[in-house]
């Protein structure tokens, strides 16, 4: 089985989105084994649309697709897919009840034009959206050669689109591929060494054809290793994971900071709770990033740890006595005169004032950004304990909101690489 992945919007077509949902499509297509021969991206017209999509179905066997979903006159994935498939649309009287029913659980009423969205070419198998008024389309369409092709649509929101596909479209895509079984995901999520530098750690693990497969993504400085494997049943599946996980673990070492959706912050915060220490910072030219990811996660394990408690899943109010992350300063780039050309000196005793300012066991400091080697902007980042001082320099890059995000969770990262091994040493 080959793929195509069709990307439909004007805003892509235009440049003014980019289109990063076929990325992630292809990525998981080739977990899967399905190779991705081909990405087309289309504009909002009845016209495009079909010449598109006979083009994907008649040269593949699987076409995946996104947006044009809507409620909107401009969408028109559901009115293409019923020309192409020479059929009606029809009303589906459960998908009008789901959409309805989203509109009255926040006591809003359901505008006219929401009724497309449970509109479906004759034939098709719809894919329930939990968290959207747009379901997805799985219709099988003739080929020119007398064979079919199967035609997936899902939403152009990325959140949904993920969703459905692992809740539905991945088991069924499973089903149709020649051996029977189940798949088993694992996240190992990674920091510190860009993509190629970790592919390059690993012994030959990231190739097609590998059982279980492993696949490498990035997204702001962050790795993602996934791990798919398939078997008779999970426990198979387990089974053939865990010597690939035990090699990434032992190849990357203390780039590895946790698994499956863990974040930099959550790996920080979880080392200063286990280390017993508690958190101050100052940032300077960040715009808060650091302590808004720091806050973010803070919350995230006390609501976790309510939860566990209670036996009631849901999010929890965030109380800051119970905090470990103490809060901290936020100061545009030149609020302190000469800082943006900080010494070593001066960025120690930041890190100390945000340690005592903050009632904090730790002080973790960020300074502006001042001039570097080969024209290159560099950032101090400096955390002190009282007694000692550890103090990096994070090389910025990547334009000014990528290298604001990746100055921020390099200092974070220093807070969990400087704890764990003293951790491990207790």
């Amino acid at each position: 089985m080959q793929a195509e992945v069709i990307a439909i919007g004007d805003e892509l077509t235009t440049g003014q989105r980019l289109d990063t949902n076929s990325q992630w499509l292809s990525a998981e297509l080739g977990l899967l084994g399905i190779p991705v021969l081909f990405h087309t991206t289309v504009c909002d017209t009845l016209e495009a649309g079909v010449e598109a999509f006979r083009i994907a179905a008649a040269r593949c066997e699987l076409v995946v697709a996104t947006g044009g979903l809507g409620p909107t006159a401009d969408d028109l994935t559901r009115d293409v897919l019923a020309a192409v498939a020479g059929e009606p649309l029809e009303l589906s009287a459960a998908a009008l009840e789901a959409v309805e029913s989203r509109f009255a659980r926040r006591a809003v009423a359901m505008p006219e034009s929401n009724r497309r969205q449970a509109m479906f070419p004759r034939g098709t198998r719809i894919i329930p959206n939990p968290n959207g008024t747009a379901p997805g389309i799985d219709l099988d369409v003739r080929r020119p050669d007398g064979g079919t092709s199967r035609i997936i649509a899902l939403p152009g929101v990325p959140s949904e689109m993920r969703e459905m596909w692992r809740g539905t479209v991945e088991p069924a895509l499973a089903a149709m591929l020649p051996e029977a079984g189940v798949f088993v995901h694992r996240r190992i999520k990674c920091f510190g060494a860009g993509e190629s530098a970790v592919e390059a750690m690993l012994p030959d693990l990231i190739h097609r054809g590998r059982d279980p497969l492993v696949g490498i993504t990035a997204h702001e400085a962050t790795i993602t290793l996934r791990i798919v494997a398939r078997g008779r049943d999970e426990r198979e599946c387990r089974a053939k994971i865990a010597p690939t996980e035990r090699t990434i673990l032992e190849c990357l070492g203390p780039h590895v900071y946790g698994v499956e959706d863990d974040e930099v912050e959550d790996a920080a915060v979880r080392a200063l709770v286990n280390a017993g220490q508690t958190l101050g910072t100052i940032e300077i030219g960040t715009e808060g990033r650091v302590a808004a990811c720091l806050t973010q996660a803070e919350a995230r394990r006390q609501a976790q740890q309510s939860s566990l408690l209670s036996g009631q899943v849901g999010t929890q109010a965030h109380d800051p006595l119970l905090a470990v992350y103490r809060g901290g300063m936020v100061l545009p780039a030149r609020a302190i005169p000469g800082v943006e050309h900080e010494s070593a000196d001066s960025m120690k005793r930041l890190a100390e004032r945000a340690r005592a300012d903050s009632g904090a066991t730790l002080g973790l400091a960020v300074g502006a950004a001042r001039p570097g080697p080969e024209g290159r902007s560099v950032v101090v980042i400096a955390l002190s304990d009282g007694q000692t001082v550890e103090q990096i320099e994070h090389m910025l890059g990547g334009g000014p909101t990528l290298a604001l995000s990746r100055a921020a969770k390099t200092a974070i990262d220093l807070v969990r690489r400087t704890l764990e091994p003293r951790i491990a040493a207790s």
